[in-house]
């Protein structure tokens, strides 16, 4: 969700709105710390920060909040068994922020840096209970957000990442499988290049995650795919199949490359990559069959569906792993 293009809207139209923030979480709770939405003053919101009775009191706070028409900022904790009843035992800190048409200006600069599509980060002071003005940050902070001091402390700082990080993914073949897949994907945290050569295979509309490539030469987009992203054939052809995975491979600065088929499929390939010239450790790194193992069913909805899970597993995987390296790289000096 792109939240400071609803909240801009929301200013425009002259309403109220709170961003509703998911601080901290702890235990067993519906989303994780980060997680936001966009509430207005008659109760209409954007996002979810996990349904369920917390998403309604939170919906009932903001809303209340931001009708009473002024700017400030709290934050609310919440045990889920105690305050609400819940089972799942956990506890979280809401961040509440009530923006009004005096916010409008400095919201829609947000929602125009927000449209570039990349996350980015913001700094400002929390003072009795009112945030100053926001500065952007150029280097997005680690956590998506954080405020610094003691609780009961007049002055702290807030730091924020907005912006949804995603996974390029470029996607080679517009067949069934590849229809369903993009779908499947559409509300995923994947930014998807889907390629092919027969433009009449592709759909008029399309996710707003998915940008489609026409080209004759296929294989020869992967020299404009950014490092770490995820390569997925299933074209039409096994010899064009083929050329993508060779060229994919030998680039050796992909997060997945993958290609849609059996285990003969996989068989058959490794000896024509072994006959292109390419070695036993970067054939390996070839993925097929693709998607969840468990799902007999050959419905192109349902091989998109295991496939979609698999390429999210892969993707918190390497963004976990990601995390991990960089906190090791604060604390180990380079050299050492």
């Amino acid at each position: 969700m792109k939240v400071w293009a609803q909240i801009a809207a929301c200013l425009k139209d002259g309403e109220g709105c709170a961003l509703v923030t998911v601080a901290q979480a702890k235990g067993s709770t519906p989303r994780e710390a980060g997680a936001r939405m966009v509430v207005r003053a008659d109760g209409g919101f954007y996002g979810t920060i996990g349904g369920g009775t917390l998403e309604l009191a939170a919906i009932r706070r903001a809303a209340q909040a931001a009708s009473q028409g002024r700017s400030g900022f709290f934050c609310q904790k919440v045990s889920l068994g105690p305050d609400l009843g819940q089972c799942c035992g956990g506890r979280v800190d809401l961040a509440i922020e009530v923006l009004t048409e005096n916010d409008r200006a400095p919201a829609e600069t947000l929602a125009l840096r927000e449209s570039e599509g990349k996350p980015f980060g913001t700094v400002c002071t929390l003072e009795n209970g009112k945030l100053g003005a926001r500065s952007v940050l150029d280097t997005p902070p680690a956590e998506i957000f954080g405020l610094d001091g003691d609780e009961g402390a007049n002055r702290r700082t807030l730091s924020e990442r907005f912006g949804e990080r995603v996974r390029p993914l470029y996607l080679f073949g517009a067949g069934h499988v590849g229809r369903a897949l993009v779908l499947a994907l559409a509300s995923l945290p994947f930014e998807v290049v889907w390629v092919d050569s027969r433009a009449e295979q592709f759909p008029a509309a399309t996710p707003a995650n998915t940008r489609k490539i026409l080209s004759s030469t296929p294989a020869a987009v992967l020299d404009r795919a950014p490092d770490g992203a995820f390569i997925l054939a299933m074209t039409h052809s096994h010899a064009l199949d083929e050329d993508i995975m060779a060229c994919a491979l030998l680039h050796q600065r992909f997060g997945y490359c993958g290609v849609i088929g059996s285990e003969t499929k996989r068989a058959r390939f490794q000896k024509r990559l072994k006959a292109r010239g390419l070695n036993d450790a970067l054939i390996s790194g070839m993925v097929c069959p693709v998607g969840v193992t468990g799902i007999r069913s050959k419905l192109p909805a349902a091989i998109a569906a295991g496939i979609a899970v698999d390429l999210l597993q892969r993707d918190e995987t390497r963004e976990n792993q990601a995390a991990v390296d960089g906190s090791l790289a604060q604390i180990i000096p380079v050299g050492q």
